[in-house]
């Protein structure tokens, strides 16, 4: 039966196990922190009987006990075929950890790591195996939101990248190909863009925060949940994406030639963003009741679209 070894239990790491144990993989899960380690087990048991009450699980109980807490590195990736690096966002920490992965997995093992923008040359160049080495970048909460970034290094094997994108889309996620190494890769360059505008919009007193968010999810993100920007505007205008072009890219040259500078990230600026949002309330308990509603929310959605599926396949 494939295995696979997750590094990391956190938030990432447990949406991974659950991934990986719902398409019937047996998982370890291990973290350098034993009180991760300890709360994995009913935090696990708890997302998966959210997502029975949604259709995504026929059996949390079954589920669950594909998952099992490994209490090092090197029990977690023994036996594995596939291993998720979710360690820290930091390349010294990600050398480390690539550094004891690839002594101790397995040599068929494929080592993927979640990072979020941090390309995989920085912590596998020196590597054994950095062939079989690449990026499998999620988006938070894996388990709810499907789509994967593979990025490969200059020296990651084709036969690598193309392993990994099947067995991503036989556990049911929704790989795409990032074709050469990008800092941030794809989804996190378009939410850096769309968010450097929100927060000029903001600073610049055009618009409340609140708004800027109605305008997403009352708005644009009504239509993104299932069509990308391309199919959006070939919708847009009678002639498709050329007739598009023709009309409305004045604008956006305009746009182009003035955008938001790095000074919108300065902490003058967002400073008045945490305070128009939070009223000066530090996150807390509502913070995490907040969080909840979103995967629940996002459960509901993610049951729709399979069921969309379904329909139309």
């Amino acid at each position: 039966m494939a295995t696979c070894g997750i590094i990391g239990a956190g938030l990432i790491g447990r949406a991974w196990a659950m991934v990986f144990a719902r398409a019937g993989w047996q998982v370890a899960i291990t973290d350098v922190n034993p009180a991760s380690r300890d709360a994995a087990p009913a935090l696990l048991a708890d997302a998966l009987a959210d997502q029975v009450r949604h259709g995504l699980v026929d059996d949390a109980a079954a589920t669950l006990a594909r998952i099992r807490v490994a209490a090092t590195l090197e029990a977690a990736v023994h036996g594995a075929s596939f291993v998720q690096e979710c360690g820290p966002e930091t390349v010294d920490a990600k050398i480390a950890l690539f550094a004891a992965l690839d002594a101790a997995a397995p040599p068929a093992a494929i080592l993927a790591s979640s990072s979020s923008a941090i390309v995989a040359s920085k912590y596998t160049e020196g590597l054994k195996g950095r062939a079989r080495c690449l990026v499998g970048h999620p988006v938070n909460p894996p388990h709810l939101v499907p789509i994967v970034e593979v990025c490969p290094s200059p020296w990651t094997s084709a036969d690598t990248m193309a392993a990994a994108h099947g067995i991503y889309t036989a556990i049911g996620q929704v790989p795409i190909v990032v074709k050469r190494e990008i800092e941030g890769f794809i989804l996190n360059r378009l939410q850096g863009a769309l968010l450097a505008e929100a927060f000029r919009l903001v600073e610049d007193g055009y618009v409340s925060a609140e708004d800027l968010d109605k305008t997403i999810a009352h708005g644009l993100g009504l239509r993104w949940s299932f069509m990308g920007p391309f199919e959006t505007i070939d919708l847009n205008a009678p002639g498709g994406i050329g007739d598009y072009c023709e009309r409305y890219t004045g604008f956006y040259k305009r746009l182009a030639a003035s955008p938001a500078p790095p000074s919108v990230y300065d902490k003058a600026a967002t400073d008045k963003i945490v305070a128009a949002w939070t009223d000066g309330v530090a996150p807390g308990a509502e913070h995490a009741a907040k969080t909840r509603w979103r995967d629940g929310r996002l459960a509901a959605l993610a049951a729709f679209k399979r069921r969309e599926k379904a329909f139309k396949g």
